[in-house]
């Protein structure tokens, strides 16, 4: 299993909720065009096969591989169910804190 951050800028507003259907099946949204996946080769293969089916050629989705810690800061309204958390809580508590 690994992690990866997909994206995606779709033209078509149709086209648009398909993607993203989609995308939550294989992942978490982060924000509503980007989505944390944590998939094996073969699901990597299922995602990148049903989104090959929906968009065209105007349209535009990226997927990054991640590395196995995926740290990151959030600030704001979180979009992640409560037992989700993305990196170390006490090193993001003193970078919002102000500290080192």
């Amino acid at each position: 299993m690994k992690r990866y951050l997909v994206s995606y800028d779709i033209a078509d507003p149709r086209r648009l909720v398909r993607v993203h259907k989609t995308c939550k099946n294989y992942g978490i949204p982060l924000q509503y065009s980007v989505f944390l996946a944590e998939l094996s080769r073969t699901r990597l293969e299922a995602l990148v096969a049903d989104l090959r089916a929906v968009i065209t050629n105007e349209d535009d989705i990226r997927i990054y591989p991640l590395q196995n810690q995926a740290d990151g800061l959030h600030i704001g309204k979180t979009r992640f169910p409560e037992d989700v958390f993305l990196g170390e809580e006490a090193e993001w508590s003193a970078i919002l804190e102000g500290g080192e």
